[in-house]
């Protein structure tokens, strides 16, 4: 049983849990999205051509990606079963931030440890994510859980944003204009990202207790069985709920056209706008501000009109962005695309979270969310890998028409940003096929029976 627990000690969980949160997101936004991905594409690959640095880029992402999605279901039964879900987070937190701190040593040319140690910091970064967002019930009921997780969000959002800041700092200011050190702050903010996501992860080992074990296997189960059996337990379970299933269907389209934006964004700036470390840096923190009120403001159009409805505009405006960036050529437009990217993808992502709870049956919404969380990644590598073959095939195909290697790499990444806006809508096409109110009133019928 779960020890009783006074509303200071809850307040005390909370806060360690949203700390962990501003913490890993400085990962997302450094190694991610504004600075390893461009100096992987810039520096460790250096493809005269400019058709390679995509491609190996994307094969990182898809291998990473792949490999949670055959983990997760297995580690997160065993944690279940084992009562060592803050065991695993350990694990995987620590693998991630000393692999991240690893890309340190990633130098020019440096193609294979490039990859293998983003592979294995983006696995431990993947991996900590199940076991950290398992520990949401530990410190919510089912009613706080949308208020709590939404706090996060926002909380982990302003945490990418300060180490940023602090990223942004190191490398301008102590860069300064000397290229060879410039490089090596780059480096060095890795290792300052590998500390800061590190540091602010403690506190949720110290203060968020666990819940006990789950208790004993069923007959003739092992651990490993275990999570495809419950896994064919809730499929069975979600067919009778044709109106989350459809929404399922939706979110892996459209979650790979987000994928895809988040994975690729730096690559884009620097390919389509020429743009350096230090703007990238700037453009992130201005889309992880955006993304503040937009988890916020789609929080309250989900209130007032549904979540669908709320799905469909951060969808429109995703797809709004996408369009824009194919036809600019402006590197004030992709600022101010960011800003829209960033206030629509927050967005979409924190109201799928809702969606789920509000189809779910009383009682079964970590059941649900488990399915959610598992379906997601099972797909999370294919739109990567679309993305890195479109842009390389395109590029060479560019290329044999004579266009000179810069143009052919721009026009390579312009088509492959279509296949980004091409998930986006069919998603949203396939989201039109979901009728909220009958799913809410088939999971009300299914709590009350």
């Amino acid at each position: 049983m779960k020890p009783k627990e006074t509303n200071g000690s809850k307040r005390r969980q909370r806060r360690a849990w949203y700390l962990y949160d501003f913490g890993n997101s400085a990962y997302a936004a450094v190694v991610l999205l504004a600075v390893y991905s461009k100096y992987f594409k810039d520096v460790v690959v250096n493809d005269p051509t400019g058709a390679a640095g995509t491609r190996y880029w994307s094969w990182a992402l898809g291998i990473a990606m792949l490999v949670v999605a055959f983990l997760s279901p297995i580690l997160g039964a065993i944690a279940d079963y084992a009562g060592s879900k803050k065991r695993f987070l350990l694990v995987y937190t620590t693998m991630s931030c000393v692999f991240t701190a690893t890309l340190y040593f990633v130098t020019e040319g440096a193609l294979i440890a490039g990859m293998t140690l983003f592979i294995l910091a983006e696995i431990g970064y993947r991996s900590a994510q199940v076991f950290y967002n398992s520990l949401l019930p530990e410190i919510a009921t089912e009613e706080e859980m949308g208020r709590v997780s939404g706090n996060g969000w926002a909380i982990g959002s302003a945490g990418g944003v300060l180490c940023l800041v602090l990223v942004l700092g190191l490398i301008m200011f102590v860069g300064g204009d000397d290229p060879a050190q410039k490089q090596l702050m780059t480096r060095l903010s890795l290792v300052l990202t590998a500390v800061y996501f590190a540091a602010f992860a403690v506190p949720i080992f110290l203060r968020v207790q666990e819940r006990s074990a789950v208790g004993k296997l069923p007959g003739g189960m092992t651990l490993v069985r275990l999570p495809f059996h419950r896994l064919a337990e809730t499929i069975r379970a979600v067919r009778r709920y044709k109106e989350f299933g459809k929404f399922i269907i939706a979110f892996l389209v459209y979650n790979d056209g987000i994928l895809m934006m988040l994975g690729f964004a730096a690559i884009l700036g620097t390919v389509l706008f020429g743009m350096g470390t230090e703007q990238m840096i700037i453009f992130m923190i201005l889309v992880q501000l955006a993304s503040i009120p937009g988890a916020y403001v789609m929080g309250w159009v989900t209130d007032r009109m549904g979540a669908r409805s709320a799905l469909f505009l951060s969808l429109t405006g995703m797809i709004a962005s996408v369009l824009w960036l194919y036809w600019t050529s402006s590197s004030l437009s992709f600022y101010i695309i960011g800003l829209l990217a960033g206030f629509s993808l927050t967005g979409a992502q924190s109201v799928s979270r809702t969606m789920v709870s509000l189809l779910a049956p009383e009682g079964r919404s970590a059941e649900f969310y488990g399915f959610f969380a598992i379906a997601g990644r099972t797909s999370s590598f294919i739109g990567p890998l679309v993305f890195g073959i479109v842009a390389h095939r395109m590029t060479l195909w560019y290329q044999g028409r004579d266009l000179v290697s810069t143009v052919a790499e721009q026009q390579g990444h312009r088509i492959a940003v279509l296949s980004i806006g091409a998930f986006l809508l069919v998603g949203f096409l396939l989201l039109l096929l979901v009728n909220e109110r009958a799913g809410r009133k088939a999971a009300s019928e299914a709590s009350s029976n």
